[in-house]
């Protein structure tokens, strides 16, 4: 989902109604500033950096999933195992390429 998909005032209120503050970015056809927003900046790499690494490493865009259990699954089971190659890397000394 790109930031667009969250700018709907349905999916903001749904977000809300389960005690979740979205913090995007103020849209330009937004007059007002958003809260939190100033969070955004210094963790943008980061967030770009986690978001590629799924997308591309962990190939989560095609899980094979069919069912949302299975796609759950299958994101929580890559996600652990390169978690645990990360903590195998760090705790024997390997250095990642």
């Amino acid at each position: 989902m790109d930031d667009k998909g969250c700018r709907s005032a349905a999916f903001e209120a749904e977000l809300n109604d389960a005690g979740i503050t979205l913090i995007r970015p103020k849209a330009r056809s937004e007059k007002t500033e958003r809260l939190h927003t100033r969070f955004l900046k210094p963790f943008r790499q980061v967030i770009e950096s986690v978001n590629q690494t799924l997308k591309a490493q962990l190939d989560l865009e095609r899980h094979g999933g069919r069912k949302p259990e299975g796609v759950c699954a299958r994101i929580l089971y890559r996600l652990l195992a390169f978690t645990a190659a990360i903590w195998r890397n760090e705790t024997s000394g390997v250095k990642s390429p």
